[in-house]
């Protein structure tokens, strides 16, 4: 996962950051507080590596992220992320997590149970804390036992996850038949 490139670009919840490599995408950044913070992230992310305009196919995917952002139906499914450097068990979390359809939500344990491992809800958690593609991978669709938010690492914490979903029309609560489908 060897970024050649990165750029910011603006979305309905702030100034995002996109790292592409040789293999694809190699990171997304979520905003920080303003945008000198987000492009600072991505310097310590992506050490030595250069701001730049981005090739079509990054622009392209970065044009799809505002969108969804901003309440467009987009799974993101189909963008290249280059997961040479992402751990097995992070991997299969991952590719679990993208298949969650935009306005849906699961389980921390509904994750560990499809990716082989129940009972791992934790390392779930710790997995998609480490998410270096969100929203390409959206961790914001995965949510605590019984319709609780559980926990968020981008800027704002469970309330960006919250507006998130929002922006996503998901229903969201204790309630059983709550989540999307």
């Amino acid at each position: 996962m060897e970024a050649t490139g990165f750029s910011l670009f603006d979305t309905a919840i702030g100034a995002c950051g996109i790292a592409w490599g040789e293999h694809g995408l190699v990171g997304v950044q979520l905003p920080e507080a303003d945008e000198a913070r987000t492009r600072a992230r991505m310097l310590r992310r992506f050490p030595g590596v250069a701001e730049a305009a981005p090739p079509p196919d990054v622009r392209a995917a970065a044009d799809r992220i505002a969108a969804l952002l901003r309440g467009e139906r987009d799974d993101l499914g189909d963008i290249a992320l280059d997961m040479s450097g992402v751990p097995p068990f992070e991997r299969r979390v991952y590719d679990c997590v993208r298949a969650i359809a935009p306005g849906a939500t699961l389980t921390y344990g509904e994750v560990a149970a499809r990716v082989g491992e129940p009972g791992a809800a934790r390392a779930v958690g710790q997995a998609l804390g480490r998410n270096p593609f969100a929203p390409i991978v959206p961790c914001h669709r995965v949510l605590a036992a019984n319709g609780r938010s559980g926990g968020f690492s981008a800027q704002g914490g469970v309330a960006t996850k919250l507006r998130m979903l929002q922006i996503e029309r998901a229903r969201i609560g204790a309630e059983p038949g709550l989540f999307g489908a």
